[in-house]
């Protein structure tokens, strides 16, 4: 296997599981689990970028914040500097949406609504689009 096959290989990897969390986001947000549609969709996009990335021959590629996994696929496109500042917000829903203690007050569940749910639904698809666009993979992902 090519070192480019490799690569692309394994950004395709992470691409397609970004779009099957992105299907599954849709199911949370239909069935108005919304805490887990804001930590969902940070998940959606931190592994898209992170296929952006290994597209672009990185070995290794660790962190979770959206913001800093932009500009790191910044150094390869620039509108993805535009995209993290687009999508930063949804850092803050990697932990507070899932844990009690990452909270002032209540539980996950109480806390995010529709409205942030929705925010951040559409921010997930947003970023799937432009990585889609970006990585010209040629046929369909699987479903």
């Amino acid at each position: 296997m090519s070192e480019k096959s490799k690569y692309t290989k394994e950004a395709r990897r992470w691409f397609e599981q970004a779009c099957e969390d992105l299907i599954s986001t849709r199911i949370l947000y239909n069935n108005q689990r919304y805490y887990l549609v804001c930590f969902m969709s940070q998940q959606v996009a931190e592994k898209a970028l992170k296929a952006v990335i290994y597209y672009n021959k990185e070995a290794l590629v660790l962190g979770h914040s959206v913001k800093k996994l932009s500009d790191w696929a910044g150094k390869f496109d620039t509108k993805f500097i535009n995209l993290g500042k687009n999508i930063s917000i949804l850092d803050s829903y990697y932990i507070p949406a899932r844990y009690p203690n990452g909270l002032p007050e209540g539980i996950p569940a109480e806390i995010f609504n529709e409205r942030a749910a929705k925010s951040a639904l559409d921010l997930a698809e947003e970023t799937i689009q432009i990585v889609r666009d970006y990585l010209h993979f040629k046929e369909p992902i699987k479903r």
